[in-house]
């Protein structure tokens, strides 16, 4: 019996953040100031990026890149970049839920961070507010490996 807890905690799985934390921000705003001297219909444009990083045989650093361009009557406002970063332990995950994990749960757990940042400097830059919707980042995870699976198909035809 001890023998097959043994073999169980093995295999046990174990997520952990060990570090959140801005790798890189930026705020741009080409057309200052004559961009704070008209009319404010500002129109935005979110993109996202993922990358990993193995640190060790457990401990792996994911960067979620934020971009927020924002147009006012056809010209950049601004444009806001946030690569929010953390650290995390990942450890007893078969390949197929480690792709899962690094792809979607922890850019999850990054994201309300980095739209933190992203509110806080378009604020300072002396804009309204914005408020960045909630992410389904297991739908985009699923988009990209279908996405990489045409690839092959089509590659290999």
């Amino acid at each position: 019996m001890s023998d097959e807890n043994t073999q169980q905690e093995a295999v046990q799985q174990q997520f952990e953040i060990q570090k959140i934390y801005v790798k890189d921000a930026s705020l741009e705003i080409p057309n200052a100031p004559v961009v704070f001297t008209e009319q404010w219909q500002g129109e935005s444009n979110l993109q996202l990026g993922n990358a990993s990083n193995q640190l060790t045989d457990e401990l792996f650093e994911v960067v979620l890149t934020v971009t927020l361009t924002t147009s006012n009557a056809g010209k950049t406002a601004y444009l806001v970049e946030v690569k929010q970063a953390g650290i995390f332990t990942l450890k007893g995950f078969s390949r197929e839920h480690m792709g899962a994990m690094l792809g979607a749960y922890c850019p999850n757990a990054l994201f309300p961070y980095a739209r933190e940042t992203i509110s806080t400097l378009v604020q300072k830059g002396g804009f309204p507010p914005v408020w960045l919707q909630p992410v389904n980042f297991d739908a985009l995870y699923l988009q990209h490996l279908q996405a990489q699976q045409q690839q092959a198909g089509a590659a290999s035809a």
